[in-house]
């Protein structure tokens, strides 16, 4: 995940205009404020980015941890968001030392793809760890194995057509062509599940799992997931090991 969040925490060219950019995040804002449970509830938004819309999110909660890999990202989201007292910014290491059971929604969007296995894995185990027994992780926009990078092209067309900026979409999309971003991709690529995959993996965190009707975002061709516990944990998922539960 290193490459990734390096290059994120660049300047790339990744959103094709200010409008583009700006209402990514506020659909995303928008999905994410459609899974909180009640006006009290601690979010934690995974792996957050740039969260330009997060006063909003903060509005519909109790309280809004922000948590972000990049340094860089994380330093604009603290300068942003300091006037807002519902708003806290978390680098991934303090996750990994939150108080158990303590989260009542985390969301964890357009992140899987960008991390290996493994890193998914202790991810999990580490959410499912820190949510409440009534929590909820919304685990959104993975990849299918089955739909390319043409069906992403087409999601951007289709976004920009609709709301107005679909020339700049088109030059945006010759940009990345040329850009590090595509470098990385075809360097590294992103990781893609099945929905039976993504599936085992969250049961193996100890989540019982179903598939959203709709993903969050504006792409239509992948998935989003909400995954709850199963029963209560037996035995304490380990901070230092994140090890899963023994089921013998």
């Amino acid at each position: 995940m290193d490459d990734w969040i390096d290059y994120y925490d660049s300047t790339h060219t990744i959103y094709v205009s200010k409008l583009h950019r700006d209402l990514h995040f506020q659909i995303i804002a928008r999905d994410i404020i459609g899974y909180i449970p009640s006006p009290d509830a601690t979010v934690l938004d995974y792996a957050c980015g740039e969260a330009l819309s997060a006063s909003q999110v903060a509005a519909a909660c109790g309280q809004l941890i922000l948590a972000e890999p990049a340094p860089g990202v994380r330093g604009r989201l603290i300068a942003r968001f300091a006037p807002n007292t519902k708003i806290r910014v978390r680098s991934l290491d303090d996750v990994r030392k939150m108080q158990d059971q303590s989260i009542d929604l985390v969301v964890m969007n357009s992140v899987a793809q960008y991390m290996t296995p493994d890193e998914l894995d202790a991810a999990l185990l580490n959410i499912r760890r820190i949510l409440k027994p009534s929590g909820k992780l919304v685990l959104g926009d993975i990849l299918q194995p089955n739909v390319g990078m043409v069906r992403d092209v087409m999601a951007l067309l289709g976004f920009g057509l609709r709301h107005g900026f679909l020339k700049d979409a088109l030059i945006g999309l010759i940009s990345t062509a040329l850009s590090d971003y595509r470098q990385l991709r075809t360097r590294i690529g992103l990781q893609r599940y099945s929905e039976d995959e993504i599936t085992a993996r969250l049961k193996a965190a100890d989540f019982a799992v179903q598939r959203a009707h709709g993903n969050i975002g504006h792409n239509r061709w992948r998935m989003t997931f909400i995954a709850a516990a199963s029963r209560p944990l037996s035995i304490a998922v380990s901070r230092a090991g994140l090890s899963p539960p023994d089921r013998s």
